[in-house]
């Protein structure tokens, strides 16, 4: 008791803390629900394979390489698929485009490369990543990638050959029977800037395809597939390598019109013969060096 009031003295109510280590939600991820919903989940799970839809702009080819048997390119990869539990309230029917840091609370496809060497997405001046939420649920999601990948070059017919290569897409993680991966408008999906050009090749064409994948530990996978064809440039090769192999050959039979017995003439036009088949196996022997540390010989 307390005093002569004949009170109870109560327990004090202490209010809860808020969690400092929680960033507070923003405006659109609470329009978006976002801690309503477990993400981790893919859409619908328990349902039929959810459609990803996916279209390609290529940007640019950057390297084609024979002693490493790959290729580098530069493209946009975009995806399209429908999350109901992004839907959102609009009026005027309008979408919401937001960066990468969305997409690290949200599910994504989890598409990779396969038989690439290297890939990373650009960063500059911020991560190149763009998602665009509808009101009904429907999802862009796009980035701008660099990959460098496999390509088995049959090289029998050097120079006058032509190569296929092939950028393939799948899902590392999703089956056919959780993710059903399309190119979501057939061939007209891949979109290719007219002005890629190659020193060494002529690009003949591009185009798509779609199989599916087994892997016995795991199961069937969609996977697409980006085709194009380059057939070499037989002029460059006639005039860095066959044109001075020509032209050495036809340096070395003036020889054939001086008198034998000139020695002191025919010994330096010998000599200089041999260091222009020097100069020329270096600079064509350069790369070699460089790719796995064979010396370079010397005539002198």
């Amino acid at each position: 008791m307390e005093g002569g009031g004949g009170q109870k003295s109560g327990s004090p109510i202490y209010k809860r803390s808020p969690d400092l280590t929680k960033n507070p939600m923003t405006k659109s991820e609470q329009l978006l629900r976002i801690d309503d919903h477990d993400f981790t989940m893919r859409p619908a799970f328990g349902g039929p394979p959810i459609p990803v839809g996916v279209d390609v702009q290529v940007e640019s080819i950057d390297t084609i390489s024979e002693v490493d048997m790959d290729f580098t390119m530069t493209l946009y990869l975009r995806h399209y698929w429908k999350d109901e539990r992004l839907s959102f309230p609009s009026t005027n029917n309008q979408s919401m485009t937001f960066d990468s840091r969305l997409v690290k609370k949200i599910w994504v496809p989890d598409m990779f490369f396969v038989h690439s060497k290297r890939s990373f997405i650009h960063d500059t001046t911020t991560d190149n990543v763009m998602l665009r939420v509808y009101p009904d649920g429907n999802v862009l999601y796009s980035l701008r990638v660099t990959v460098t990948a496999m390509c088995n070059m049959d090289l029998s017919r050097f120079p006058l050959d032509t190569q296929t290569c092939s950028l393939e897409i799948e899902s590392y993680a999703y089956t056919d029977d959780d993710l059903m991966l399309y190119w979501k408008k057939g061939n007209e999906s891949l979109n290719t800037d007219d002005r890629i050009s190659l020193s060494q090749f002529l690009i003949q064409k591009f185009h798509t395809t779609t199989k599916l994948a087994f892997y016995s530990s795991t199961g069937w996978y969609n996977r697409l597939y980006i085709h194009f064809t380059l057939r070499r440039h037989i002029f460059f090769f006639l005039l860095q390598t066959y044109f001075p192999a020509t032209l050495m050959v036809m340096l070395s039979w003036v020889s054939f019109w001086i008198d034998r017995r000139a020695v002191p003439a025919r010994v330096p036009l010998g000599r200089r013969d041999f260091q222009f088949i020097e100069i020329h196996l270096q600079r064509k022997l350069s790369f070699l060096k460089a790719k796995t540390n064979l010396p370079i010989f010397s005539m002198n």
